[in-house]
């Protein structure tokens, strides 16, 4: 389900990465419900299908290294920490505070994977006498942050008509 919300994009941008309708909150929920074991195991597999609809990115690594980064933190690890999304079950009052919660932690953990190949592997795209760091910064912000603030508050949402919890 991850996947096919993930085909509705809100916003593309040109070199990778989308604000999608909420194609994060099933892996969210998975996690919040069965545990982060299972979590992680949904959003590395959700990373995997991206990988593999995404694959012409992989031309971009120049080097062997470059690419095995690029599977990793674009892809495998980006779509993994997803699974962190439940670790505010049971330490808030309300479902619906623990799921946004977690939905906050798993965008700024997922905008840090992407930081990471941005800086190490797509800051050669920056501008002229822009730093590379700043530039994945600025970059993968414009979809990172809307792409959470639209999770947290779906996640806040559903969870006011639906218990994920039993």
């Amino acid at each position: 389900f991850a996947t096919v919300l993930s085909e509705i994009k809100l916003l593309e941008m040109p070199m990778g990465g989308t604000v999608t309708a909420f194609s994060m909150l099933p892996i969210i929920i998975i996690a919040y419900r069965y545990g982060t074991k299972w979590g992680l195991l949904t959003g590395v597999t959700a990373g995997f299908l991206q990988m593999l609809l995404g694959m012409q990115n992989l031309k971009y690594g120049a080097t062997f290294l470059s690419v095995v980064c690029i599977i990793l933190f674009d892809y495998l690890v980006a779509f993994g920490v997803q699974g962190f999304g439940g670790i505010f079950r049971g330490k808030l009052k309300y479902q619906a505070a623990e799921l946004a919660a977690g939905s906050v932690v798993v965008g700024i953990l997922r905008f840090l994977c992407h930081f990471i190949t941005g800086w190490t592997i797509w800051g050669v795209w920056a501008p002229e006498g822009m730093p590379a760091w700043l530039y994945s910064l600025s970059y993968n912000s414009t979809y990172m942050v809307p792409e959470t603030i639209i999770t947290a508050v779906g996640a806040a949402l559903i969870s006011l008509v639906l218990d994920f919890r039993s």
